[in-house]
């Protein structure tokens, strides 16, 4: 007989939710190359509960396995399974670092690993992508790869592809990037860290201008010869990407975005309006959304899964509310029934990533505002 609750496989250790959920994203990372369910359930069977440091030395370990492989196959002219190893190895360097506290040195060292094994990805690929350093403020850079859709010598349409704050961008790598290519789109995968460790994500949220990072991105996107400046998309993976909500807002260069559309901002001050008995919005601290304004002419697209924070029918009533006046907004919520309606579609991305990168494809087809 079958289980009744199919869900309950997905979670690895009940008592520790991070753990589940950065199981549950390895496992559903090898539908994009970057795990193999094999090694993951291995890995599964090798932790013990008795043991905390058996999730770091075990994903460590696995990810030093998939990184010898890589190497081996590059010597020997392999490319295609060079990077496919490189892809898990970065991976599972990233699944090692998860648990440990940001200021842990083994957490800073399996980041570094994680970026070496990308770094050694780009080099294999074809054609090669390539390291870049965007300058941001005054004592900080952003850091991100850029892959160049084919190797011709002609400006095409690039998607920046970045997280939330803290969120590092190696897993775009395996993630979104193939989306992008079968798609003809170049990809500038990037995060907000730049070179610094973990622990400076403290630092970057105590900034109130995090979209002023975009901007700066645009204006090196504007400099490069193989980007068509008027095909320009911003998707922020995960879903309280606000920033990139307001960035959108103030950045008309950009040809349409990927993002949670300033719901998660709009619902806080609907929340802290109501909690208060506040009448006046206004007096609520939270940003404005793109939503609001009328004169946010960039094509939006908002995905989410009914299960997620924030519950499809509030998503639906904000956004008929606020969209009177405003730009074209879409709003694509995932079913239990069609998979992809966990929060940031944890239980299914390649589904919601294959309906975004359509959408993108579409809209960018023949430049901005298609």
């Amino acid at each position: 007989m079958m289980p009744a609750c199919l869900s309950d496989a997905w979670t690895l250790c009940p008592e520790r939710e991070d753990i589940s959920a950065e199981f549950t994203r390895l496992l559903t990372a090898a539908q994009e190359g970057g795990a193999t369910i094999a090694e993951c359930l291995m890995i599964a069977r090798q932790l013990r509960r008795d043991d905390e440091q058996s999730w770091h030395r075990e994903w460590k370990k696995l990810a030093r396995t998939n990184r010898q492989r890589a190497e081996a196959a590059f010597a020997e002219g392999h490319m295609a399974t060079a990077q496919r190893n490189w892809l898990r190895a970065l991976n599972y360097y990233g699944a090692a670092a998860m648990p440990l506290d940001p200021a842990d040195e083994r957490r800073w060292v399996a980041v570094l690993a994680m970026q070496e094994c990308a770094r050694r990805y780009l080099t294999a690929r074809a054609p090669a992508g390539e390291v870049v350093t965007i300058p941001w403020v005054e004592d900080h850079a952003l850091q991100g790869y850029f892959l160049p859709a084919s190797s011709g010598r002609g400006r095409g349409p690039t998607v920046i592809c970045i997280g939330e704050p803290g969120h590092r961008k190696e897993e775009f790598l395996f993630k979104l990037a193939p989306h992008a290519r079968e798609r003809g789109l170049s990809m500038l995968a990037l995060d907000l860290l730049g070179d610094q460790r973990d622990d400076y994500t403290d630092t970057l949220l105590q900034r109130r201008d995090l979209e002023s990072a975009i901007a700066s991105v645009m204006d090196y996107l504007e400099t490069r010869g193989d980007v068509d400046f008027d095909r320009v998309a911003i998707v922020a993976d995960g879903w309280g990407s606000s920033f990139v909500a307001r960035a959108v807002l103030q950045e008309p260069r950009l040809a349409a975005a990927v993002c949670d559309g300033g719901l998660w901002d709009l619902h806080e001050r609907s929340f802290f309006a109501s909690r208060f008995a506040m009448s006046d919005l206004s007096i609520v601290p939270v940003p404005h959304s793109p939503l609001m304004a009328s004169s946010a002419d960039c094509p939006v697209l908002i995905t989410l899964g009914e299960d997620g924070w924030l519950k499809a029918d509030r998503a639906r009533q904000i956004v008929q509310k606020s969209r009177l006046g405003s730009s074209d907004i879409v709003l694509k919520v995932f079913t239990a029934a069609e998979t992809g309606a966990a929060q940031a579609h944890a239980d299914n991305p390649s589904l919601a990533n294959e309906y975004i990168f359509d959408w993108l494809e579409t809209r960018l087809a023949a430049g901005r505002g298609a």
